[in-house]
């Protein structure tokens, strides 16, 4: 068996982290796997992974080997794809992780879209707010959303995310105007609990002037959509991405409050690996998110509407 298909089958089963399913993308059986992996740990002399009766494990030494495989084959398949006749017709697998409110609001229409436009592509989607290790579990990319940690990985930004401080008319009705961020220590809060200090709304004066205020949550939740329906239902304010709660704010079901302060303002970024080449059905996935939702995204508009509900802030 030559070197590419020896890598080729090791690459399958490390993603894959079953012989028997690797076995099956490959269209081979079990022992025949098991037995080239045994091959290929013999010609090179080192233990690429520990086995036992339920679980395998990638050692140090096959870490390293996996890697370099990886960017090997990646190479091969973006040389292939430069040189081939059909280069233009975009095929295979996009893997991503997204989070979950703006996975189900905004990038499932997108999805949808990009594949009527390349129907030989397929997805793999993974959609949690748990922060995805990108390398170790084969993704080609995740969107995320805030600050940026120090990492070897690649960004490049999609969009900008605005807060918005809203709640119900029947909530205003009830409390009075909410016309000073100070206000909203007196009133019942809904907070996302997914995030350090979730009970501190940090925001920015029209003046530029940074400040925060320390609110009681009546609720706290990891989703950002139970946090909106619970204030649509009146039970308390919220400080949500306008991608949540745009649709409520259109129908009426939420009045922004506060809308001269900027409140936790913060990106939209596609996050993949540091590789030399860049696949080009990922490369024109991120060209097209970057188009679709861009600087002004659609979801903004809510904040044009005139709503008789509506309180300014007061800016001293």
């Amino acid at each position: 068996m030559n070197q590419l298909e020896e890598m080729r089958i090791f690459v399958t089963l490390v993603e894959c982290k079953s012989a028997s399913k690797a076995a099956e993308k490959l269209g081979l059986a079990n022992s025949a796997v098991s037995r080239r992996m045994k091959d290929l740990e013999s010609r090179l002399g080192v233990q690429l992974m520990q086995r036992t009766t339920r679980r395998m494990h990638i050692t140090e030494d096959g870490e390293t080997y996996f890697q370099r495989c990886k960017r090997i084959l990646e190479d091969i398949e973006e040389t292939e794809s430069l040189i081939s006749s059909s280069a233009q017709r975009l095929q295979g697998t996009i893997k991503i992780a997204a989070p979950l409110s703006f996975g189900i609001g905004h990038l499932s229409s997108a999805l949808a879209a990009f594949m009527h436009q390349h129907e030989a592509i397929e997805i793999d989607l993974d959609m949690s707010d748990r922060r995805v290790d990108i390398i170790q579990e084969g993704f080609d990319l995740a969107l995320r959303i805030g600050q940026l940690e120090d990492s070897s990985l690649r960004a490049r930004k999609l969009s900008h995310i605005k807060h918005v401080v809203c709640c119900s008319p029947a909530f205003l009705r009830q409390y009075g105007p909410i016309d000073t961020p100070e206000k909203l220590m007196q009133v019942p809060t809904l907070c996302y609990s997914n995030i350090k200090q979730p009970d501190r709304w940090r925001y920015q004066t029209a003046k530029g002037e940074a400040s925060d205020v320390q609110v009681s949550p009546r609720m706290r939740s990891s989703n950002g959509d139970s946090l909106r329906e619970a204030a649509v239902a009146g039970l308390g304010i919220i400080c949500e991405p306008t991608f949540i709660c745009h649709t409520a704010i259109k129908r009426g079901l939420l009045v922004p409050v506060l809308t001269d302060y900027q409140w936790f303002d913060m990106d939209l970024y596609a996050i993949y690996p540091q590789t030399r080449h860049v696949s080009a059905r990922v490369r024109t996935f991120i060209d097209f998110l970057s188009q679709r939702f861009g600087e002004d995204p659609y979801w903004d508009e809510c904040m044009e509407i005139e709503n008789p509900h509506k309180i300014p802030a007061t800016i001293n």
